[in-house]
């Protein structure tokens, strides 16, 4: 298949997350009419191209978020309107995966490539933090480094905002409001806090800027002629890499009256050294300089593996009705991944010797 036909075949078989078997197995099987040996857990594949070291992993997503309201056409019906495809998952990011493998079926086509490992992953729930990536990292032996395709302009970002939710609860003592006096309002309590966190910076981050608390929901009181003595409100907090969860819980801790309890912070953010050799090879690629990126991807699931994070398509695009990729912006990114990842074996054989790579986990 041509990288269009590609994108198609992704966008017409249906992959909501949880939902992803139907199209794992297609995949995997037109994978192997390929050449490819295909391993699969779960919902989730990977192939490698080349031999030895280092070793790259590529990523990116089977899996879609459920279609939402607005459609002008069948969201799981791709349709080519001119030269965008409309669907869901075009943008985001079966344009990643269609992109990457059409680099990988070049590589694995070119004799000497490849002079390390690309291991080609595709995998299940990203969009919900599930049983993807995480799940077969220890599968997939040591990893040198990672690009994670989403979509991003093909613009390479560097770092990545992580997301930390709180769940605060501010306890009172409840009352007659006739009486009030006699009682202590959580629900003011609660504001007093709200009111602080409204307010509150932490220190800004050079690509990804600063972090600022977002009071999210909020539920408390049990009659309109009763002082509440209990509310509980969630704190969504899009975190950059200067900042600690662990720290960060800790300081809102001391200063509001409420008691803060750490709900997830399970999404760490991430960065990469701009001179580190995937960075340049990232930037060499792409002609631009490296960004951040404000949403969260699988990166954050990578531990200590350095990454970046690009792909085909408008991150704006995505989670939105009329979802869709241009064709020349797929076609720029089949080129790009096969570019960066030829850069990155360069630039990592004139960073270390061979022997001296380190496998990062």
């Amino acid at each position: 298949m041509n990288p269009s036909e590609l994108l198609e075949f992704l966008v017409a078989t249906p992959s909501v997350s949880k939902q992803e078997g139907l199209l794992a197995m297609q995949l995997a099987n037109a994978l192997r009419c390929d050449g490819f040996t295909v391993h699969q857990r779960g919902n989730n594949l990977w192939f490698e191209v080349g031999q030895g070291g280092p070793r790259l992993l590529v990523n990116s997503h089977l899996d879609t978020v459920p279609p939402c309201e607005g459609w002008d056409t069948d969201p799981h019906l791709p349709v080519w309107k001119e030269d965008r495809l409309y669907g869901l998952g075009a943008n985001d990011a079966k344009g990643c995966v269609a992109a990457m493998i059409t680099a990988a079926v070049a590589l694995a086509k070119e004799p000497g490539a490849c002079p390390g490992t690309a291991v080609f992953a595709f995998t299940a729930e990203e969009e919900i933090g599930g049983d993807g990536i995480a799940t077969i990292l220890d599968e997939l032996g040591p990893l040198d480094a990672a690009i994670v395709g989403e979509p991003t302009g093909l613009k390479p970002c560097i770092a990545q905002r992580g997301m930390l939710i709180l769940r605060c609860v501010a306890k009172g003592e409840s009352a007659h409001v006739a009486h009030a006096a006699l009682g202590d309002n959580a629900i003011h309590k609660a504001a007093r806090d709200i009111a602080k966190l409204a307010a509150k910076r932490f220190e800004g981050h050079a690509l990804l800027g600063v972090t600022s608390p977002q009071v999210t929901t909020i539920h408390g009181g049990l009659s309109r002629n009763q002082v509440p003595d209990a509310v509980e409100f969630f704190v969504d907090l899009r975190t950059t890499p200067n900042l600690d969860h662990e720290a960060l819980a800790r300081e809102l801790a001391g200063e509001l009256e409420s008691e803060v309890h750490v709900h997830s912070g399970r999404y760490l953010p991430k960065a990469t050294a701009a001179d580190h050799p995937l960075a340049r090879a990232a930037q060499a690629a792409s002609g631009t300089s490296p960004v951040g990126s404000h949403t969260t991807s699988d990166w954050a699931f990578l531990g200590a593996i350095p990454a970046v994070k690009v792909g085909p398509g408008d991150t704006h695009r995505s989670h939105r009705p009329n979802e869709y990729l241009t064709r020349p912006e797929l076609e720029a990114g089949c080129a790009f991944y096969g570019r960066m990842i030829r850069a990155y074996f360069a630039e990592a054989a004139k960073a270390v010797k061979p022997s001296e790579v380190s496998h990062a986990r």
